[in-house]
């Protein structure tokens, strides 16, 4: 587990680890480019780089958290990757249900397999399964997601690299947008956000934009026509359920 600086979560935890490239959000995928260099730094967890790896021991991680944490499972992997097995999914989920004081925030590009699996898997209040929309050829994730059995659904679309129009988010209770990152970010136009700003405000889902990214993300901000979005799913209400 690791304490995050990812402003729509409190901390991550990495049950596996390792994925590979499907769709153009993942063209500058940080995880890679953290795996390789903690597979130079001999960290034991990452000595296959970005091969896919499942990591027992993981799971008796979130048993010790004396407080209510928001976490982000597998920042470093996909858990709907086709190479983590099933088995390991259900003792991934086992371990969200057994504590329902913490929010699980689950992310995956692989929304078919999501919905082929979902039925096998125990939806407990506490897990948000979310998925990544980077552009307009990936929108269909967002259909696969809203049939699953997760109790709350979220969109995160980051990096936003084209517009997403006249998006279906009945049953989306979330949305998450950012700009790309990094040494060569493609670049997001303000459009784009708006444009997915009010197509929220229309379904009444909560919108929170994350930044704005590029070269230098810090100086770029967060800040959406002066103000900061930082909409999310009630947790109080989440973990009362």
């Amino acid at each position: 587990m690791a304490q995050s600086s990812i402003e729509w979560t409190e901390m991550t935890w990495n049950p596996t680890t390792g994925c590979d490239k499907i769709s153009a959000g993942c063209k500058f995928c940080y995880a890679e480019v953290m795996s390789r260099r903690l597979e130079a730094m001999g960290v034991d967890k990452y000595k296959d780089g970005f091969k896919i790896r499942t990591h027992e021991d993981a799971l008796r991680i979130p048993y010790s958290w004396k407080k209510a944490k928001v976490v982000f499972v597998n920042s470093m992997s996909d858990l709907f990757h086709k190479d983590v097995p099933l088995e390991f999914i259900k003792k991934v989920f086992a371990v969200m249900n057994d504590n329902p004081q913490h929010v699980f925030q689950v992310l995956t590009k692989r929304s078919e397999r999501l919905l082929e699996l979902h039925t096998q898997l125990k939806w407990t209040h506490n897990i948000w399964m979310g998925v990544s929309v980077e552009n307009e050829k990936v929108m269909h994730r967002i259909d696969d997601l809203r049939q699953t059995n997760a109790r709350t659904k979220f969109l995160s679309c980051e990096p936003l690299i084209g517009p997403l129009p006249n998006m279906n988010l009945a049953n989306i209770d979330w949305v998450i947008v950012g700009g790309e990152s990094g040494r060569t970010p493609r670049k997001m136009a303000a459009d784009w956000v708006l444009d997915i700003k009010d197509q929220c405000e229309v379904y009444d889902t909560k919108f929170f934009f994350k930044q704005w990214g590029g070269t230098n993300k810090k100086k770029a901000g967060r800040l959406l026509d002066g103000k900061t979005y930082d909409e999310m799913p009630e947790i109080e209400q989440q973990l009362a359920v």
